[in-house]
């Protein structure tokens, strides 16, 4: 409903496809878009999904989620790391399952989960947060691989998109340096122009799409 996935729904649409949303709220009117409500915090919510008939090419794409608190772990009264690891790691591991053990031709499904250049790096008071796109990153490449042993040809990418100009990165901006020792780095982000929009964000994603899958899971949309 907002952001990089708000982005990717209105490209897609506007591309004849089919579109499934999945979220809390959606601001979407268009023929060929069905939206599902389900809160990915709740995962017998997400478990209790039934989709329509899946026919023809499926492409899964995560795309919610959360940054939880910017602050560092011995200051945090309570930590949030199970509602982050749920909605950036778990949601997207069950959606997978979900969805893939829902159709009958395997072949030609493709996943895409939204990662994050923090997932290779440790970012003070971001722990949660890298710690959840790191695992996705080691579940969409472990998934890859179970499918290609058992003969399913299938793609399967953890997407680091770049620094776009979204809610998160607003919310990072106004963190207090007391609890965020590089919030200065990511307001010259915003000063020096060097955040990548949405929209721009998305037509990469589909450009990677229509590109021949080499079997690198791990991509930097900013290298395309």
């Amino acid at each position: 409903s907002r952001g990089l996935g708000r982005a990717i729904v209105s490209l897609l649409l506007e591309r004849g496809e089919k579109v499934i949303g999945i979220g809390r709220s959606h601001k979407f009117d268009h023929k060929n878009f069905l939206f599902i409500e389900c809160d990915l915090l709740d995962i017998e919510a997400i478990k209790r999904i039934k989709f329509p008939n899946l026919k023809g090419q499926i492409t899964l794409i995560n795309n919610a989620g959360i940054i939880g608190n910017i602050k560092r772990m011995s200051d945090q009264k309570s930590l949030d790391i199970s509602e982050v690891l749920m909605v950036n790691t778990v949601a997207p591991a069950e959606l997978t399952n979900l969805v893939y053990n829902s159709l009958d031709l395997k072949q030609g499904f493709r996943l895409i989960n939204i990662s994050s250049g923090a997932a290779d790096k440790v970012i003070p008071s971001w722990a949660s947060y890298c710690a959840s796109k790191s695992s996705l990153n080691i579940i969409t490449e472990a998934f890859f691989l179970e499918e290609k042993e058992k003969g399913n040809n299938i793609v399967a990418y953890s997407i680091s998109p770049g620094v776009i100009e979204t809610d998160m990165q607003k919310q990072i901006r106004q963190t207090d340096k007391n609890n965020f020792s590089l919030v200065d780095k990511f307001i010259g982000y915003k000063k020096n122009n060097q955040l990548l929009s949405s929209s721009d964000a998305a037509e990469r994603l589909l450009i990677l799409l229509n590109t021949p899958f080499k079997g690198d899971v791990k991509v930097d949309l900013r290298n395309l």
